[in-house]
């Protein structure tokens, strides 16, 4: 048919990677910790011109160890780890309860980059948490009040009339309290950077955490 649509395959053969100048990485001018590289790294995401650069996967593992994972915000990155957030019943927030160690996964094509950081997680104070919450828009808020994030939703119309409820609530209320949302803090054991090559070259640097100090290593792609 002239009107067949063309298949994933053909679309995938279709497709270039990285079809853009790329930047370069010189490794030995890396700084001796990885948040520092990550802080220079994420501006340069943002100077770039970067499509939601601040938007990583969020792997974890379930309790039956199957692997899940999802595209999250990220909230903060400092001398603790990088931080996001989530309601503590949520798919993911049941999981890292059950199982505290996860991994982020950064990509940012414009400069064919990818940022991955591995470590254990831990939930910071409930007040933390509201802080965090209270410091985003109405929009975030009102989200975070409608609640039930991954239970099963009987209809569309349920949620709109849970989330025009929770609208006019946080509109009303900008410091109403959100029981079940929780900030997360991901303790880095191994942040990777890699800078990818047109000729395939690509240059990753390892920082792997080895007893109170940081230890850097080059990988083959």
């Amino acid at each position: 048919m002239d009107n067949e649509a063309p298949s994933v395959d053909a679309l995938l053969r279709s497709l270039r990677v990285w079809d853009t100048e790329l930047s370069g990485f010189d490794t030995g001018a890396a700084p001796g910790e990885p948040v520092a590289l990550f802080a220079e790294w994420f501006g340069a995401a943002v100077a770039a011109g970067q499509v939601e650069p601040h938007t990583p996967s969020l792997a974890t593992t379930d309790a039956d160890g199957h692997a899940d994972v999802r595209v999250v915000m990220l909230h903060g990155v400092d001398e603790r780890g990088w931080h996001f957030a989530s309601h503590a019943g949520s798919a993911k927030g049941r999981q890292l309860a059950g199982t505290p160690y996860a991994a982020l996964g950064f990509y940012w094509p414009v400069q064919g980059r990818q940022v991955r950081v591995r470590g254990s997680v831990r939930t910071g104070s409930a007040e933390a948490a509201q802080a965090d919450l209270h410091a985003r828009s109405t929009g975030a808020l009102a989200s975070a009040l409608v609640g039930h994030q991954s239970e099963v939703l009987a209809d569309q119309g349920e949620l709109e009339v849970a989330s025009d409820a929770a609208w006019e609530r946080a509109r009303r209320e900008p410091g109403a309290v959100a029981e079940s949302w929780t900030v997360y803090e991901l303790l880095p054991d191994e942040v990777e950077f890699f800078q990818g090559d047109a000729r395939r070259r690509h240059v990753r640097l390892r920082y792997r955490r080895e007893g109170g100090r940081w230890v850097k290593e080059l990988l083959w792609p």
